[in-house]
């Protein structure tokens, strides 16, 4: 049985739905909440099996429901259009998008093993593997094509963090001021970056699993490969942002061929992250990163942001 504060961490109409979705014989023996997550709840749940032993699964809740709905219903769509394609993402068990049946809109899924890792150690072996990981996503060519993507800033909302270099924040700002840049659609995890990449526990060097489904897009290879170099960036230094671009090609990923084509995205991606710095650093934080300050933050987006200018403005 679940204790009295795991029971409150799990709403009784919840439980009851997750318990609906079960094997004959299985029931919840345990709960416990997963970090790292922006937008929603996780909690890891251990069913117990008719032989006495156990599985997880993952309950993902989403308590603020203003999105809720449509990003359900994409991450269902696509777990289910990810199964058996060889990328290692969760098996979708259940999902109530409207709040049918649980407290909150919420979606049942199965367990992966491994850990998010986000030291600086190992680096240079990890940042191929996220590579290669991310060329297999955007080979995929799914039956149903997902929503064409959403930017995520504009050139009006950009913030200029404070003592900036001013001079080419103003000319990154002009960049994503023209029309984007023709392109050829792939399938865009959209939320591809190191907090959402599971690496094996005892070896590193492999990845398996990707989680967090929920912004799946249809839209530029180059869109996804900026996300995740701008999340290298903050959570590593900036040089780590252009060495992904790097590493994509490297392992046979197609980008944009014109320099100022791939500013467009790379520049597009960064600028949207100036809304937004402490609420993207939190979850880093929480994982140890404590050095991570909304401050060291904005530092290294001003630096990446530079940097781009520099080498493909």
């Amino acid at each position: 049985m679940l204790n009295h504060d795991e029971a409150l961490a799990v709403r009784p109409l919840t439980l009851a739905w997750v318990s609906q979705h079960l094997e004959v014989g299985e029931r919840i023996i345990r709960s416990e909440a997963l970090h790292g997550g922006i937008t929603a709840q996780m909690r890891r749940l251990a069913i117990g099996t008719r032989d006495g032993g156990t599985r997880d699964l993952v309950l993902r809740t989403f308590v603020n429901t203003e999105h809720a709905e449509d990003w359900l219903n994409r991450e269902a769509g696509a777990l289910t259009q990810l199964a058996g394609s060889g990328v290692p993402a969760p098996g979708l068990v259940a999902v109530d998008p409207t709040a049918a049946h649980c407290e909150y809109p919420s979606l049942l899924m199965t367990h992966l093993a491994g850990r998010t890792v986000l030291d600086d150690e190992g680096l240079e072996t990890r940042v191929p593997l996220l590579a290669r990981q991310l060329v297999a996503i955007h080979a995929l060519r799914p039956a149903e094509r997902p929503r064409d993507y959403v930017a995520w800033t504009t050139a009006d909302s950009v913030v200029t963090p404070k003592g900036a270099d001013a001079a080419a924040w103003a000319a990154a700002i002009d960049v994503i001021r023209k029309p984007a840049p023709p392109y050829e659609g792939r399938f865009l995890h959209r939320d591809f970056q190191p907090g959402n990449v599971l690496f094996d526990v005892l070896s590193p060097a492999r990845i398996t699993g990707v989680v967090d489904w929920a912004q799946t897009s249809w839209g530029p290879a180059d869109l996804d490969v900026a996300h995740c170099a701008t999340n290298l960036a903050l959570l590593h230094g900036p040089v780590w942002g252009l060495r992904f671009v790097e590493a994509y090609e490297d392992a046979g990923g197609v980008l944009a061929a014109a320099a100022s084509e791939r500013l467009y995205w790379l520049v597009r991606d960064g600028l949207a992250c100036s809304e937004e710095v402490g609420l993207v650093a939190q979850p880093w934080r929480d994982a140890g990163k404590t050095d991570l300050t909304t401050r060291a933050v904005e530092q290294r987006l001003d630096a990446y942001v530079t940097a781009l200018m520099d080498t493909l403005g």
